[in-house]
């Protein structure tokens, strides 16, 4: 089988996969979040925090909910990294500095992930599993929930209240992350990422001596980084390891996880705003974006330039041979296009405009199908100023799912688009202007500016993946980063849940034949041209400077 058919044959497996979980996992969800009935375990935890999960929060509470518990998830993150060098199951670890600890408690809680460690040579057992793996659930969860509350905005009318933050969360984790990554982490297993509590250990004989490593919970904590789109990797290498994704089975059944719950959330707004078209209508600009990325980077990287490229059959650099460039590209695509930033390849290695792409994925806003939660959320600001845009076109009131568009509503859709595109060009722009930052780029040029533009889009963007080539274990970037993903992260939230509770307040408008059909083709192609328009005029001179200029070279 050629490479080229070895990759088609993946992605449609992979598309098949997820229709099968579609409709299934997205009217669970939806279930689960509007059932009124308690399991006895939430009911323990309710007990246990002091939360009432009857009481329905408007949007300033539901707010405070998430970044009361996001505070405290930060701080406790700190300490237990501060605390490494005391506790047990350290394996002889010292304490995280105190710049790094920050950048990391502040990553983990973003569901960001960003690493600028040896996860092997630094974090031990503890910190690993109860620091490390705790909030790639959690954080997960938030996303969910704050998603829901925005699905609940256009599914109520003439009240403020959103739900209970508390409830959303733990359901989140209880009824619907814990399940799926208990099968999840049983079948990596099956197929050899490993899982123990193992101390350091030589492994093999090689020429001038042999090599060290450490085992730990591998599998269940490979599981819910791609099911809860987190991406933080257990070792540096990340999803390029083999002890955490050795075959090219899990490699696709790991790109099955990072899409599988935002996949399926399209349907759960469908099901609970009471129209299962207007989630067919979202899916599909997701996928529409999706797939063309994925032609895209796979025609980038297939593309035969020099008999070296034509030997291998296409850009194998940083790439490994077990996945082909099939696999990567669909990977490097899917964790792009979603807030993930696990890599099984190393994305600085790809061609010019490869590395253009997973950038550029990136710089969409992480909406097609994007993180858990978070794209569903941010595809929906995203229809919002479609559906304004198309209001202006024909002279009449903006309308979506019998919500008015006004003045209120178009002002905090705006506050969020422009938020995390205001964050990694200002950051960017300070790195290159300042003499310390710029002695972190291993390279020069456009691709040594890449690297740095890469590592701020990834950080703002809460997506973690590196381009690989910049030492960013720096006091600089270090802080940098973590203030642009705690600011990346909850800053958008704001807008949003401030959105949901606007249009939660309303009195649905009657359908005419003057509105916007939204569950149409023709809507789904107008949130299409809409997405790449706002990001091409925001991002293109950056994106000039860099991967462009070097693609073109």
């Amino acid at each position: 089988m050629s490479p080229v058919l070895a990759g088609v044959s993946q992605l449609l497996a992979l598309m098949a996969a997820l229709a099968l979980a579609y409709v299934p996992l997205g009217n669970y969800l939806a279930r689960v979040y509007t059932s009124p009935k308690h399991l006895r375990i939430e009911k323990w935890i309710y007990k246990g925090i002091g939360a009432d999960p009857d009481t329905e929060m408007r949007w300033p509470a539901y707010l405070r909910g998430v970044l009361a518990f996001s505070v405290a998830g930060v701080l406790f993150l700190y300490l237990l990294q501060r605390l490494q060098g005391v506790l047990p199951g350290s394996l002889g670890f010292a304490s995280i500095d105190p710049d790094q600890a920050f950048n990391t408690a502040a990553s983990f809680v973003a569901n960001t992930n960003w690493q600028s460690y040896y996860g092997e040579q630094a974090m031990g057992h503890v910190v690993q599993t109860a620091g490390l793996a705790v909030q790639n659930f959690v954080s997960a969860a938030v996303g969910i929930a704050v998603a829901v509350a925005l699905v609940r905005g256009f599914a109520r009318s003439r009240t403020g209240e959103l739900g209970n933050f508390w409830a959303d969360l733990v359901r989140g984790v209880v009824r619907v992350l814990v399940p799926i990554a208990v099968v999840g982490a049983v079948i990596l297993v099956a197929c050899g990422v490993i899982q123990n509590f193992s101390g350091i250990h030589e492994v093999g004989q090689f020429t001038g001596g042999t090599q060290e490593w450490n085992g730990g919970a591998v599998a269940s904590q490979e599981v819910i980084k791609e099911l809860g789109t987190n991406g933080g990797g257990y070792f540096n290498a990340n999803s390029a390891h083999p002890f955490e994704n050795p075959t090219p089975f899990t490699n696709l059944f790991e790109i099955f996880l990072i899409l599988l719950i935002p996949v399926a959330l399209t349907r759960t707004f469908g099901v609970m705003t009471g129209s299962v078209r207007q989630g067919y209508a979202i899916l599909a600009t997701m996928a529409t974006i999706w797939l063309s990325f994925v032609a895209l980077m796979m025609w980038t990287e297939f593309a035969h330039h020099g008999p070296a490229l034509q030997a291998a059959g296409g850009a194998m650099e940083g790439k490994e041979v077990r996945f082909g460039i099939g696999g990567s590209s669909i990977f490097a695509v899917s964790t792009t296009l979603t807030s993930t930033g696990a890599v099984d390849s190393f994305h600085s290695s790809y061609t010019g405009l490869g590395g253009g792409i997973t950038m550029l994925g990136m710089m969409l806003g992480e909406i097609a199908p994007g993180g858990v939660g978070s794209g569903l959320y941010g595809m929906l600001v995203m229809a919002v100023i479609a559906v304004f845009i198309a209001g202006l076109m024909v002279g009449r009131t903006p309308e979506y799912l019998g919500k008015k568009i006004g003045t209120r509503e178009i002002k905090f859709a705006a506050c969020y688009i422009l938020i995390t595109p205001a964050l990694v060009l200002v950051f960017t722009a300070a790195a290159m202007a300042l003499p310390t930052p710029g002695d972190s780029m291993t390279n020069s040029g456009a691709h040594g500016f890449s690297e740095i533009l890469y590592a701020y889009t990834s950080a703002s963007n809460n997506n973690g993946s590196a381009f690989a080539g910049l030492n960013a274990d720096t006091q600089w970037f270090n802080t940098t980063l973590g203030l642009a993903m705690l600011l990346g992260r909850f800053l958008p939230m704001v807008f949003v849940l401030a959105l949901a509770g606007s249009l939660a307040r309303q009195q649905p408008v009657p359908v005419t034949k003057g509105t916007l059909r939204t569950e149409k083709p023709l809507f789904s192609g107008l949130l299409v041209g809409a997405v790449l328009i706002i990001t091409g005029l925001t991002y293109f001179p950056a994106l000039a400077l860099g991967p462009l200029a070097e693609g073109l070279a």
